[in-house]
């Protein structure tokens, strides 16, 4: 089930870097960022607050009822880890891709496996393989080939300024990644993704709200509001639950493999819905980086 989880997650992150690029050229980003945040941590509070107990028993009650507790400075702790993946995470990422082509931040992101190991492994969370550091190797180089082709603009897109923003956020996300997983062993998914998202909204609504408030909301129209749904409830409400999900019953490196069918999905997407023709280094960054992430798992 889990593996099942993770499929739909990737196919949601995928399309969703073509649901952002759509949304950037309705909203401003810095607003979008804040409403996208903000919508999605009220809708994962108000699941969170109304879900009624489940009704078990005995030594499964035990259980759940110890992983489930959240005491003040887990509290105060997961919310600091939100302003990282939730809130600092989101501006790189958001800004990024209205500066780039959708399926250049798809590559990028699709390398975070390759940067997820590497960490998880500095700190003594998984044991180090030669392959793995092959693949990481490997993944970097298409990262960089990614960046540096992104400096040619294709049919006039300026683009290396964007995709070094998303870089920098993939950075962010691996520090989080690894930072979150020992609390999701204990602390159920909900109660996870409602705390660290509202500890990413409050900054980000803070720094958003002359933007948001200059917006012209009669501009919006039915595709930009569709947009702000797809990528605040289903992208971080639904995919992020499924995420949580597979950091506590498969590991950060493991549920990082799916990233791999994220760049393939986005491409494509991009290519029908954006007319994003594939270039010739997104081809070779593809290529190295998907070989990278599979070494990292060999």
């Amino acid at each position: 089930m889990t593996d099942v989880l993770l499929f739909a997650m990737a196919m949601i992150w995928g399309i969703n870097f073509v649901v952002v690029k759509y949304a950037t050229h309705i909203f401003n980003p810095v607003a979008f960022t804040g409403l996208r945040v903000g919508t999605v941590a009220v809708f994962l509070v108000i699941f969170a607050l109304s879900r009624g107990a489940p009704a078990k028993s005995g030594a499964a009650q035990t259980r759940v009822a110890s992983r489930v507790r959240v005491n003040r400075s887990d509290v105060w702790r997961l919310l600091l880890l939100g302003v990282l993946g939730n809130g600092l995470y989101q501006l790189f990422f958001v800004h990024g891709v209205a500066r780039t082509r959708a399926g250049n931040a798809a590559l990028i992101v699709g390398a975070a496996q390759a940067f997820i190991a590497l960490v998880a492994r500095a700190r003594g969370m998984e044991r180090v393989k030669r392959m793995t550091l092959v693949g990481i190797g490997l993944s970097v180089l298409g990262v960089a080939l990614v960046i540096v082709g992104s400096a040619r603009p294709a049919r006039g897109e300026v683009t290396l300024l964007g995709s070094v923003l998303v870089f920098f956020g993939v950075l962010s996300w691996t520090l989080y990644t690894i930072l979150l997983q020992p609390y999701t062993k204990r602390i159920d998914v909900i109660s996870l993704s409602a705390i660290t998202m509202v500890g990413g909204a409050v900054p980000l609504l803070i720094a958003s709200l002359p933007s948001i408030i200059a917006t012209d909301w009669s501009a919006i129209g039915l595709g930009g509001w569709l947009a702000l749904l797809y990528s605040s409830i289903i992208s971080m409400g639904v995919a992020y639950m499924f995420w949580y999900r597979g950091l506590r019953v498969l590991g950060p490196t493991r549920t990082a493999v799916y990233s791999n069918l994220q760049p393939i999905i986005a491409l494509l997407v991009a290519w029908a819905f954006l007319g994003e023709d594939p270039t010739i280094f997104q081809g070779v960054g593809a290529a190295t980086i998907i070989a990278g992430v599979f070494l990292t798992r060999a």
